[in-house]
């Protein structure tokens, strides 16, 4: 039986020039912080995750040293217990799946249910650009074979004046492109950056959006309401003809059972780096699939994150996209993935898992090295 031995934890930062101006922050990223896990057993064998900070885990090794990695139930419980009382630890779940798959030899993907070994992808944008910039955008995502773009609606943290100048932007890549992609789009109103203190739409507010996007036949309208509004996403739903997509920061799972029970949304989006890791989330994968919902998770962490969530979108199966953080130059695939040796490639709006074991990627120990802080 395979045993923990180690657990270790760096954290690093990828300076950004130029920065980053995300739609839903409003203050210029000049760093990318990722924090790396790797979990090694007593045969020196390594697994790795990463996408979210790891604040509070420190100090709580010792509950796993000297289990085995394959008890990825036990860990899930362990972790659920300190996100409740400390933050969220998720990449160590991501880590633990990695190497029980080095341990067995097979991919993460199969190992989750084995229904495909490759996701089909959107491209989902970050930056709030002028209307015939965000049209060109839609073009070269077309060119590069992706069947969908996500457009970012302004956050009440800057960006575009009002959300009928979002409008716009959307009628502008609607006359560009006609419908030859589909188009989503991300409101920014689950939830907020912690210095903004705005409120979020009302459901009148909501609905108002609802009818504007329904004549440019948008696919999904995500987090539209505040992630609490459960009442007001359900009559939401009822109203539009609109999918209504959300629970991308939910943190428990009980909630998403709540979410599914109360019919709220159409599309859940929790990610594994961030919510339950792949242990949790195939609870909610398959709740939602038994619902007749939509399960495809937010994947905006880093390289590993995406690569985490799509080896559980391919072995759940059926989900019509996955998200793909793309958005160059600010947000390129060399910034996003920068802590493993190769980024991931998209190919005709396809990831393509293979058969590596765990979830098949190798880290670029040069740029960690150089990267490393704390």
């Amino acid at each position: 039986m395979a045993k923990i031995t180690s657990i270790e934890i760096s954290r690093h930062r990828l300076p950004l020039d130029p920065p980053f101006k995300a739609s839903w922050d409003g203050r210029p990223r000049t760093g990318f912080d990722a924090a790396i896990v790797r979990i090694r057993d007593d045969e020196g064998r390594e697994g790795v995750g990463s996408g979210d900070l790891m604040l509070g885990f420190e100090g709580h090794e010792d509950l796993f040293i000297g289990e085995d990695p394959r008890h990825v139930e036990r860990h899930y419980e362990v972790l659920s217990h300190l996100q409740f009382h400390y933050g969220r630890c998720w990449p160590v779940d991501l880590a633990l799946w990695d190497l029980a798959g080095k341990i067995t030899g097979e991919p993460v993907w199969r190992m989750l249910g084995g229904r495909a070994d490759k996701v089909r992808l959107y491209a989902s944008s970050g930056v709030l650009r002028d209307h015939g910039a965000m049209a060109e955008t839609a073009e070269r995502f077309l060119a590069e074979g992706f069947p969908a773009m996500k457009v970012r609606f302004t956050s009440s943290a800057g960006g575009r004046e009002s959300w009928r100048e979002d409008v716009k932007a959307l009628e502008s890549i609607r006359a560009r492109v006609g419908s030859k992609l589909d188009l989503m789009v991300d409101c920014n109103q689950g939830w907020r950056m912690p210095w903004d203190t705005s409120a979020a739409w009302t459901f009148k507010d909501a609905l108002s959006v609802a009818r504007e996007l329904e004549k440019l036949g948008i696919y999904w309208m995500e987090e539209p309401l505040h992630r609490a509004d459960r009442r007001g996403m359900a009559d939401l739903r009822q109203a539009v003809s609109i999918r209504i997509a959300g629970g991308e920061m939910t943190r428990e799972l009980h909630e998403f059972r709540d979410l599914v029970e109360g019919r709220c949304l159409d599309v859940l989006q929790p990610d594994v780096a961030l919510v339950g890791g792949i242990t949790g989330l195939r609870r909610v994968a398959l709740m939602a699939r038994e619902a007749g919902l939509a399960f495809t998770p937010h994947s905006w962490t880093n390289g590993i994150g995406v690569l985490a969530n799509a080896h559980l979108t391919a072995g759940i199966g059926e989900a019509p996209w996955l998200e793909w953080p793309y958005d160059p130059p600010e947000w390129s695939l060399a910034r996003r993935d920068y802590p493993m040796q190769t980024p991931l490639v998209a190919k005709d709006g396809w990831l393509h898992l293979g058969e590596a074991p765990g979830l098949g990627f190798a880290l670029d120990e040069e740029r960690l090295a150089a990267t490393r802080v704390g």
